[in-house]
């Protein structure tokens, strides 16, 4: 017995690019290139003549090739009349033309891939294939500094939405051979291009290996930034901790690379992921390298301590001043109590009020422009707090203590670990509302426990505290001066760990130097 279904039908997905070849044809090709591309008002396709007697197109996209020099160095050269040679045969089209970065196109897909890309495609008559162009141009934004990253000492450019920017700027810095950049389309769609670069003798081949897996594997249709590839590649996406670093300095990202890391560039982003990465990773600053490393030291523990105030510093108020008034001195507990009289609502209740009129007021501020940004949040902060405190809303320490564990959440360099802290603070804040101190202890130990059990890409995310590794403390701990670091960490690197020769021993010399000598 036959069976209908009169449910409602499934959308069916749009086919790929065809992958047919080209023809000798040039009539055929053009009925390909018209499906292809219709109601592509962009699309530009040019009928000419080589040497006056082959008929040829031209193919491009208006806005992403530079029209002046396809008209210098591609029509202009084909359309002489020495396009032709002595016994009437047509010369290779790369042997007229003066464009050095050329390619061969053979399919449909091959074509549409090199004109979205901006690259304008030649397709003469009686030839199975064309000849792509490398002349992209479009509009893009210049080098500026890292608006989230910014330094008193060091470097001040960043990097781009532009991909070959990106690699130039790594390229200028690390002036090596041994720097690879493999490169993948990912996106049905957007077909963006993915670069995974690492040094070749330092990084491990089984980290490239499985980091072009990962890639290799997303399917998607677009990749608009590079958050697309880090929540598909991490270890533990339901962690609220980042598993990848992410930069928009070059300099950082070649600090990763030397350490044995391996970077993911997307086009269209400025922001680079450095694969494996650690917790105390996320809390070390570009600058804690380009000051002295006493003072990077110092700055570091501070950054350590103000970790833990901006986690815990309001559970602990709300414990301590709910269950555990015991532990504060005598003269200050008064003081509390004093201030506390006329608040309606309990401790938890004030500072889950505050913490999130503050979070508020954070998020309106990066969301404004950028004039009056920086003033709504100061200033609403300020009159907010005021006003609070003088209506009876909450009392004068709460707000001093909202305050200080707002500032303490600056100072962590990268803002997706920030953030996970930020969010971690309110369930721990309910558990001291509840259990006091005990409730701080559980909850730390769950977070910390959490911690340990991360891993990226096989490294321990605790690493080098937890497992320990004494060798590696040197760069968590404190910031040893830079003739110290003699290794690589091992925790990213099991091989080729030498940064520099020990004293007294130089490498020996090359054949170069010899001939010199």
């Amino acid at each position: 017995m036959n069976s209908t279904h009169n449910g409602p039908k499934r959308e069916q997905p749009e086919a790929p690019l065809p992958q047919s070849p080209l023809t000798e044809s040039l009539d055929a090709n053009l009925s390909m290139l018209d499906a292809v591309y219709e109601n592509c008002s962009d699309v530009i396709i040019h009928r000419f003549r080589i040497g006056g007697i082959l008929d040829a197109v031209l193919v491009y996209i208006d806005g992403l090739s530079d029209v002046e020099l396809i008209d210098q160095h591609v029509l202009a050269p084909l359309m002489k009349q020495d396009a032709m040679s002595e016994d009437g045969e047509c010369r290779s089209v790369k042997e007229i033309t003066t464009v050095a970065q050329t390619s061969d196109v053979r399919t449909i897909a091959e074509l549409v891939g090199q004109v979205s890309d901006g690259n304008p495609v030649v397709l003469p008559e009686h030839s199975p294939k064309g000849t792509a162009f490398g002349l992209a141009k479009w509009e893009k934004r210049g080098i500026d500094e890292p608006m989230a990253e910014s330094v008193v000492r060091g470097p001040r450019e960043g990097f781009t939405e532009t991909l070959r920017v990106n690699t130039s700027m790594l390229r200028r810095r690390i002036k090596s051979n041994r720097l690879k950049m493999k490169s993948v389309l990912v996106g049905t769609y957007t077909r963006t291009k993915v670069i995974v670069a690492f040094i070749e003798g330092i990084a491990e081949p089984a980290l490239v290996e499985e980091t072009a897996k990962r890639i290799g594997r997303i399917e998607i249709d677009g990749i608009l930034e590079s958050n697309y590839i880090e929540e598909m590649i991490e270890d533990n996406p339901s962690s609220p901790f980042p598993q990848l670093s992410t930069t928009e300095r070059p300099d950082v990202a070649a600090g990763a690379l030397l350490e044995g890391r391996v970077l993911i560039l997307v086009d269209g982003t400025p922001f680079v992921l450095i694969a494996p990465t650690t917790f105390f990773a996320l809390l070390q600053s570009p600058e804690d390298y380009y000051q002295r490393y006493t003072i990077g030291s110092v700055i570091r523990w501070l950054r350590y301590f103000f970790v833990i105030v901006a986690l815990l510093a309001p559970s602990f108020y709300v414990a301590v001043v709910t269950f555990h008034q015991e532990m504060i001195p005598s003269h200050l507990l008064l003081t509390l109590v004093k201030s506390r009289e006329e608040i309606p609502f309990p401790a938890l209740a004030e500072a889950l009020l505050m913490e999130i009129t503050f979070e508020g007021l954070r998020e309106a501020g990066v969301r404004l422009p950028k004039q009056v940004g920086a003033a709504v949040s100061i200033v609403g902060a300020l009159v907010i707090g005021q006003a609070a405190t003088a209506a009876g809303l909450v009392s004068s320490p709460m707000v001093m203590v909202v305050a200080i564990t707002g500032i303490a959440s600056f100072l962590i360099p990268q803002y997706s670990g920030g953030i996970a802290l930020r969010l971690l603070r309110f369930p721990i804040m309910l558990l001291a509302g509840f259990l006091g101190l005990l409730g701080i202890m559980i909850g730390f130990i769950v977070i910390y426990v959490h911690l340990c059990s991360l891993r990226s890409f096989g490294v321990p995310y605790m690493s080098p505290i937890a497992p320990t590794k004494g060798s590696d403390l040197k760069d968590v701990l404190m910031r040893v001066p830079h003739w110290m670091m003699r290794s690589r960490p091992s925790m990213y690197v099991g091989r080729n760990r030498r940064r520099r020769m020990p004293p007294g021993q130089m490498p020996e010399p090359s054949e170069g130097d010899e001939r010199r000598r």
